[in-house]
C-alpha cells in the first residue's frame, strides 16, 4: 500500500532492500519495501528490535556499515537518493533531509561547543554569516524550550541533562527547516515526563514547518497522539499499514494486534501483560511462508507454505496477512 493523506509526495521507496554481507552469509534487513511519505504527513514506523526500521532510514542517510547494501529506489523529490555520490548526498542530508538519533550524546560532537555544532550547518547548507548563523541558533534554541539559552549556548555537551541534549539535537536538525525529518527512537532514554514534552515538540514544529516526519518506534503508545499514518514491520517488510486510528481500532494482522495487546495499562497487572511468544527469526533463514508465522496463533497451512502480499483489508488499510482480523463494523453487522 502506498497512499497517503497528502496527494503531493516527498519520499517514495521502491522495492527498496538493505542487505549485509556477513562471513556467514548475506542477510536481508529490509526486503522489497514500497511506502509513500506525503509532503508536511507524520508516519510512524512500529516494529520490534531487528525489524529493520531504523536501517530503512540510515539507509537513505547513506549511513549504513561499509557491509550495508541498498538497491530499489529512494526518491526525494524525484530525486533517487541511493543513485547520488557522496558529495551530493551531503548536499542534500541535514538540509532537506535531517535525523534525530535516539543517544543525543553519541549524536553531539563531545568536543566543541553547542554554538558551533549549531552554526556550522546553517553556515555550510544556508550560507549564513557567523553573526546571521548565531542568532538564527539562538532563536531555534528558545523554540525549543532551552531554558536560559544564551548561557546553555556557550555549553559542551557533558554539561547538559539528556532532555536538554535531546532539545539540542531537535533544533540542530530543524535549523535548516528540513521538508523531512527521520526521529529514530527520540525519547527512549527519557523519562516519561520529558518523553512528553519531546513529543509535544515534534507535533508542534514539523506542523509549524510543514516538514514531514518518520518516527521510528518499538511503542505503539508514543504514536497514537503523533503520527497520521502507521507502518508496522517485521522481519525487514511492511506488514500493516494504516491511518492511526484505523490501526488502533481494526488492527488486522496477529502481529500488530499482538503488539496494541503488550502495551502497558495503568489499570493492568504486571503479571497480566500479554508478551509475544517466540522470538523474531533469524534474517539469513527466514521461514518459507510469512515470517510471522512461527510465533502466530492464528497460523494455517497456506500460512506456511508461501508468503502473503500486502493486500488492501479496509480504506487506506492493507496488511500482509491470509487471514486477516475482521472490521469491527463487520463483527457488530456479523451478530
Amino acid at each position: 500500500m502506498t497512499t497517503n493523506k497528502n496527494n503531493e509526495t516527498l519520499l517514495e521507496l521502491k522495492d527498496y532492500s538493505i542487505t549485509f554481507r556477513t562471513p556467514e552469509g548475506d542477510v536481508a534487513a529490509v526486503s522489497k519495501m514500497n511506502l509513500k511519505v506525503g509532503r508536511g504527513e507524520r508516519i510512524a514506523i512500529v516494529g520490534e528490535s531487528g525489524s529493520g526500521k531504523s536501517q530503512t532510514f540510515l539507509g537513505l542517510m547513506g549511513l549504513l556499515a561499509k557491509n550495508g547494501k541498498t538497491s530499489g529506489q529512494a526518491l526525494l523529490e524525484g530525486k533517487d537518493l541511493l543513485a547520488l555520490k557522496p558529495r551530493q548526498l551531503d548536499q542534500v542530508r541535514g538540509k532537506d533531509m535531517a535525523m534525530v538519533f535516539q543517544d543525543p550524546m553519541t549524536a553531539l560532537n563531545p568536543s566543541l561547543r553547542i554554538s558551533r555544532q549549531l552554526t556550522e550547518q546553517l553556515e555550510v547548507h544556508r550560507g549564513m554569516t557567523a553573526r546571521a548563523a548565531s542568532a538564527a541558533a539562538l532563536d531555534m534554541l528558545k523554540r525549543v524550550g532551552i531554558p536560559d539559552p544564551t548561557r546553555r549556548y556557550t555549553l559542551y555537551p557533558h554539561e547538559l541533562s539528556g532532555g536538554m541534549r535531546q532539545r539540542i539535537v531537535i533544533a540542530m536538525a530543524l535549523l535548516t527547516k528540513p521538508k523531512l525529518l527521520i526521529a529514530d527512537e527520540p525519547t527512549t532514554a527519557l523519562d516519561v515526563t520529558i518523553q512528553a514534552q519531546i513529543l509535544d515538540l515534534f507535533n508542534e514544529l514539523t506542523a509549524e514547518m510543514n516538514t514531514a516526519l518518520v518516527m521510528i518506534t518499538h511503542d505503539l503508545g508514543v504514536v497514537a497522539g503523533l503520527a497520521d499514518r502507521v507502518a508496522v514491520m517485521y522481519a525487514g517488510r511492511i506488514v500493516e499499514e494504516a491511518p492511526v486510528d484505523e490501526l488502533f481500532e481494526n488492527p488486522a494482522h496477529p502481529y500488530t494486534a499482538a503488539l496494541h495487546a503488550s502495551i502497558p495499562r495503568a489499570d493492568q497487572d504486571v503479571d497480566d501483560l500479554a508478551v509475544i511468544p517466540g522470538r523474531p527469526p533469524n534474517l539469513q533463514h527466514l521461514p518459507k511462508g510469512c515470517n510471522f508465522s512461527p510465533r502466530c496463533s492464528m497460523v494455517q497451512d497456506d500460512c506456511i507454505d508461501r508468503p502473503p502480499a500486502l493486500d488492501v483489508v479496509g480504506e487506506r488499510h492493507c496488511a500482509a496477512c491470509f487471514h486477516p482480523f475482521p472490521r469491527r463494523e463487520e463483527i457488530l453487522a456479523h451478530d
